[in-house]
């Protein structure tokens, strides 16, 4: 069974995604496919194109290409780690919105969470596992 969030005054779907250090919390409705990500169009936020295709591609391999809004909020990390989050949360949106797209998204890997962080600095080195240089005298 799939957990489906949905928004208790205007029934927006939602969705949570995290990737590195960002998370982004996203809202999908019924439009005419306008993406705006933190009060922007995605164009103007995500200028790589690899970026954006990361996310779009979510929507358009559920076959919602034009027939959804999505509204995002995302905070924290760069820029791809950003996407990543995105793409996540627009893919737990959708299948918030219409339950049945939820095999086609999980096999094509878009709600497979990426839990590579990054690994903590210890004390006594320079960076996580990187030591100080041996001197000999």
């Amino acid at each position: 069974m799939v957990a489906v969030k949905k928004d208790k005054i205007n029934g927006d779907a939602l969705g949570t995604g995290r990737r590195k250090s960002s998370i982004a919390r996203v809202r999908v409705r019924p439009g005419n496919g306008k993406v705006t990500v933190n009060s922007k169009p995605m164009d103007q936020y995500f200028v790589n194109d690899q970026h954006r295709t990361a996310i779009t591609d979510a929507i358009s391999i559920a076959g919602q290409d034009g027939k959804v809004d999505v509204l995002v909020r995302v905070a924290g990390g760069g820029l791809t780690g950003q996407a990543g989050a995105v793409r996540m949360g627009v893919s737990r949106a959708l299948v918030s919105f219409d339950e049945q797209l939820h095999d086609t998204l999980r096999e094509g890997g878009y709600l497979t969470r990426d839990s590579r962080m990054k690994e903590r600095k210890k004390p006594g080195l320079r960076g996580a596992r990187r030591a100080t240089q041996f001197s000999k005298r």
